[in-house]
């Protein structure tokens, strides 16, 4: 068999195939068709009681409902009916006993006279559950009282009389917001004469909690927003009579009450569908809050050394307590979240979203911030009060809080380093070895060629004994740290146990070495000179032991 007769036969088989399962699905669905035919009694049955429904409305007050169809929907039908009865009850022409029923096949027609008013169906008697015939005769009656009322109400002695209980419910009502508005203040002053007097500000020892002010301006913030709730529960009542006087806001009239029920009792409805959700938000507040309150403890107990750890430096608690606590606080909002009301809605997922996203593109510096804050205390690179060079900046570190680290300078002056960049360069801390080894303070001079450097020592250890604030253990000790062109730099060092006070150290130091200088006529070549001396600059034998220096052996 050649490669085309190959793909003609695959062809003809897949046809056969479509085919049998078109066969087999119009055999499936040939009996459920049948079953639906022999069942419309049933569907019928339950698409009535799924057929949405419309009120016939006249003045305010309702005649009966009525249902609509595919093309014609039920708010239109009975707006249609509406417009017809009120335009039969305006016609003066038309009385009311002038309705009349005409029966015909399956419809029971409403007519004012020659005019339609609307058309009864065996399908509205259905949703009734009342014969065509009765229910004609029903809606002919509530439209012949619904076409008295309407002119009645319309009269003139109605309108005259609705006129007069306006003008006397507004007189009524400004009486009413008059006392209210006084018994209010004085209700205020009584407050102010007995209850004022009373009012001490609440507080822990010296420290104030709640002012007395501030607890005296509540209580009289209360006392006026109880005068505006009665001002306005009182209009609310007067606006739902005025409105029910007339036929033209009779309507409004009714619906005022629901417009502030309606909202009341969806929100009930929903605070009690999530009770139980509300329990379990309130069982997981308190397991959570009492596991926060024994990590408190624990760590308290930590900082404090009650509770000591291995490897674990006490400083370390409080900021290990935090980050126990956000850990904790964000697992407990996890567990939460699916119980909190409004959870599962779009719009709480979206403002959910945006917040995070504002908070993911605006608070990457931060975040790297706080990091940095945290790794810092780890590494133990200082500790408040310690004196450290941070880049350009030496001072006293003030505050280290999650973002910023406060210096004090040697000039008082407060500078705020963010901790990643602190994190990301070097530091200096003078405070951190010179309680215990001493820290070197060292300063150089530059001294000529003719002076010995025996003497030179001699006279830099002298100036290093008569400077107060220094250690004398270890002793101070003298490097020489270049032979220069013009000039040997010598360099002293000396130790102290008190970094605060470098730079009056340095300053005695310096002054001291000056004196010393002086005394013996050494001169000090820092900075170097450009012209020599007629004579060499050697030291002779003669001379290398010149006082303050001494032989030794």
């Amino acid at each position: 068999m050649t490669t085309s007769e190959e793909v003609g036969m695959a062809m003809i088989r897949t046809m056969f195939a479509l085919l049998a399962m078109f066969i087999m699905l119009a055999v499936s669905v040939l009996p459920a068709y049948g079953a639906g035919d022999g069942s419309g009694t049933g569907a019928a049955v339950t698409s009535e009681a799924e057929l949405v429904t419309a009120p016939v409305e006249i003045d305010g007050q309702v005649l009966f409902r009525v249902r609509g169809t595919s093309s014609f929907p039920a708010v239109q039908r009975a707006a249609a009916i509406v417009n017809r009865i009120e335009g039969a009850a305006s016609d003066t022409t038309i009385r009311s006993d002038m309705l009349r029923l005409t029966d015909e096949d399956k419809v029971t027609t409403i007519f004012a006279g020659e005019q339609l008013l609307m058309i009864v169906t065996d399908g509205d008697a259905r949703l009734e559950h009342l014969s065509r015939d009765f229910l004609a005769k029903t809606h002919l009656t509530r439209i012949r009282q619904a076409i008295d009322d309407f002119r009645r109400a319309r009269s003139r002695e109605a309108l005259l009389q609705g006129c007069l209980y306006a003008g006397g419910a507004t007189v009524a009502l400004a009486v009413v917001i008059v006392l209210i508005i006084m018994l209010g203040r004085r209700l205020d002053s009584l407050v102010t004469e007995r209850v004022e007097s009373r009012i001490h500000s609440l507080g822990i020892q010296s420290f104030e909690i709640v002012r007395a002010e501030r607890m005296r301006g509540a209580l009289h913030s209360m006392l006026f927003a109880l005068r505006v709730a009665a001002i306005l529960i009182v209009s609310f009542f007067y606006l739902h009579f005025v409105l029910a006087l007339f036929p033209w806001t009779r309507g409004l009239a009714s619906r005022l009450l629901g417009l502030i029920t309606s909202p009341l009792a969806r929100m009930g409805k929903a605070l009690v569908a999530k009770i139980p959700d509300l329990i379990v938000l309130v069982v997981l507040y308190f397991v959570f809050r009492f596991v926060l309150r024994l990590l408190r403890l624990f760590f308290d107990a930590i900082e404090h050394e009650r509770v000591k750890l291995a490897g674990f430096d006490a400083e370390w608690a409080h900021p290990t307590y935090r980050i126990v606590r956000f850990m904790v606080v964000a697992f407990g909002l996890i567990v939460a979240y699916p119980y909190i009301p409004g959870s599962e809605s779009a719009a709480f997922k979206g403002v959910s979203l945006f917040i995070g996203v504002v908070f993911s593109l605006g608070s990457s510096s931060m975040v790297s911030n706080i990091i940095a804050g945290y790794m810092m205390t780890y590494r133990r690179a200082f500790r408040i009060g310690d004196r450290v060079k941070i880049g350009d900046v030496m001072g006293d570190v003030t505050k280290m809080r999650l973002q910023v680290t406060h210096l004090r300078t040697v000039k008082n002056e407060e500078v705020s380093i963010p901790n990643s960049q602190i994190l990301g360069g070097n530091v200096v801390n003078y405070s951190a070895l010179a309680h215990e080894h001493g820290l070197i303070l060292h300063t150089t001079v530059g001294i000529g060629y003719e002076t010995s450097w025996r003497q030179v020592e001699a006279m830099l250890l002298m100036a290093a004994e008569r400077t107060p604030g220094l250690l004398r253990e270890p002793q101070p000790f003298v490097m020489q740290k270049e032979l220069g062109d013009f000039a040997i730099t010598y360099e002293i060092n000396v130790y102290c146990d008190n970094p605060h006070e470098m730079n009056t150290l340095y300053t005695e130091l310096h002054r001291q070495i000056l004196d010393v200088f002086n005394e013996y006529g050494v001169q000090i070549m820092t900075p170097a000179y450009e012209s020599d001396a007629a004579e060499p600059k050697v030291v002779p034998p003669e001379k290398w032991y010149e006082p303050p220096a001494r032989k030794t052996e």
